[in-house]
């Protein structure tokens, strides 16, 4: 049950304090977090889907 919890709890707080983090890490690297996580976020839905098609 545990293993359920943790995890919903982890993303609930990144939702929660997502404006936060964003403004943080543009401060210390000067780039937005929301394009990193786009690149990644199609970069594992490629994978995906090229290991499902063979």
């Amino acid at each position: 049950m545990i293993k359920f919890i943790i995890p919903a709890i982890i993303v609930f707080l990144l939702v929660l304090f997502w404006e936060n983090i964003n403004e943080l890490v543009y401060e210390k690297f000067n780039i937005k977090i929301n394009y990193i996580i786009a690149i990644i976020i199609v970069a594992i839905l490629g994978v995906i889907f090229t290991l499902l098609y063979f």
